[in-house]
């Protein structure tokens, strides 16, 4: 599944090119994806224009002139999202079920396993939409820091890492992030939540914060369906540490990376290092 790093790269990949533009047509070429796509959203989009790209989680939010009558709307890669900016008219492939149709490109979202979402958020107040009002902390702002997150897990008995992968807590660290940070921090993945000590909660989250902004910079993580704006791959997951990485040495103490099952997801990590 894309996560923060994806979306963010494919924000940015974005910004060049829509902002500013008005959307000229909309085309659906399924009638649903994990919600149905009705025809009244391709007519309320048709002759509005993208003021701006913001990322809430892993959600897409294009501002669709939102305080001069318009709205948001609202796009989520699901397990195989992704999108492209694309020539006009360029042929559809299979699982290319969206496009919204600019006067210079066309953004096509491709899909090949339809759990995607693309939603409308009538109005100005897009962070009251029942899908944005209960997602956590940006791991990426300036008051997600250690004090933050030892208050929030005083309570917490659960193992570490799937607490950081609960939008509810902490948006966008999924899979691939949550493993290597836990890594770079030195913090078993099995460790109880509420018996990580300030101290260590105080290296975690920068070790979270540089493994996001680095898999960023790298384009992201290109394991499955995932690819640029520009259908570039991302390349992270060749620069891991320990995800995917079972029974291969661990990059610092040569003993062999281990692999747990946590709430159905895989975990890696090295028993000798984090503890």
């Amino acid at each position: 599944m894309p996560e923060l790093p994806e979306v963010e790269v494919s924000r940015l990949g974005l910004l060049p090119f829509l902002p500013g533009q008005r959307i000229v047509n909309v085309i659906f070429r399924t009638a649903k994806l994990r919600h149905d796509l009705p025809a009244w959203l391709a007519t309320r989009l048709i002759g509005l224009r993208v003021n701006a790209i913001s990322r809430r989680g892993k959600y897409l939010l294009f501002d669709c002139e939102s305080t001069a009558g318009g709205g948001w709307l609202i796009l989520h890669l699901g397990m195989s999202g992704s999108l492209r900016l694309v020539r006009t008219g360029t042929p559809a492939q299979k699982h290319d079920h969206v496009d919204l149709v600019f006067p210079r490109t066309s953004l096509r979202f491709r899909d090949p396993r339809r759990f995607g979402t693309l939603l409308w958020h009538e109005g100005d107040d897009v962070a009251r939409h029942p899908l944005i009002a209960v997602l956590g902390i940006e791991p990426l702002s300036p008051v997600f820091d250690g004090d933050w997150l030892y208050a929030a897990t005083r309570r917490r008995s659960a193992p570490i890492k799937p607490l950081l992968m609960d939008s509810h807590l902490v948006v966008g660290i999924g899979n691939i992030y949550a493993s290597e940070s836990l890594f770079r921090a030195g913090i078993s993945p099995l460790r109880s939540a509420q018996r990580i000590s300030r101290e260590r909660y105080r290296v975690l989250v920068p070790a979270i914060r540089s493994t996001l902004e680095t898999a960023i910079a790298a384009g992201g993580s290109s394991v499955r369906d995932y690819v640029h704006s520009d259908g570039g791959a991302g390349c992270f997951q060749l620069s891991c540490a320990v995800y995917d990485r079972i029974g291969e040495p661990c990059p610092i103490c040569e003993r062999p990376v281990h692999c747990v099952r946590q709430a159905g997801r895989s975990t890696f990590y090295c028993p000798r290092c984090q503890r």
